[in-house]
């Protein structure tokens, strides 16, 4: 493997994360959007995905429920604006941690593939700046880190999707 996920800051709103994966676009697609795959890769290490909904059209939902094996769960969802396969995801996200305006950010994946080799781009738009630089500040880039780590092993071993 040996690609590393990039995580900066964007304007005053975004986060820019962006990570290489060894397989064509319509894979890495993919694995964003069946559940069957989803489920294989979502969430840090020691995290399993419980539950997993994708209603993949615009105006469709998603859902994740992961939980901890320590038993804590986390609820992660949002509703597809944009879908253009395998070029583009669009969804708006909500966590019900945060309160209502606050607590959605519109996120952005784009897929660019060249000589076989996959570049995801995720630019994640907050409704404030404190939303944003608490997100970063809660150890999301090692959960997003760990979790792009086992997507690259998902797509590299398509055989057993």
């Amino acid at each position: 493997m040996g690609r590393a996920l990039s995580v900066t800051k964007s304007g005053d709103f975004e986060i820019l994360m962006t990570r290489s994966f060894d397989a064509p676009r319509t894979l890495v697609f993919d694995a964003w959007t069946k559940p069957e795959l989803v489920r294989r890769w979502f969430g840090p290490h020691g995290c399993e995905v419980v539950e997993c909904e994708i209603d993949l059209r615009v105006g469709g939902r998603w859902r994740y429920r992961l939980r901890h094996g320590g038993g804590m769960e986390m609820l992660l969802q949002g509703v597809y604006q944009e879908i253009d396969r395998p070029e583009r995801l669009v969804s708006l996200e909500t966590n019900e941690d945060c309160e209502a305006s606050e607590g959605q950010a519109l996120a952005t994946l784009t897929f660019v593939e060249h000589d076989g080799v996959t570049t995801l781009t995720q630019v994640v738009r907050y409704g404030s700046k404190r939303i944003r630089d608490a997100v970063l500040e809660s150890g999301m880039e090692r959960g997003v880190g760990e979790g792009f780590d086992k997507l690259a092993e998902v797509v590299a071993a398509p055989a057993r999707a």
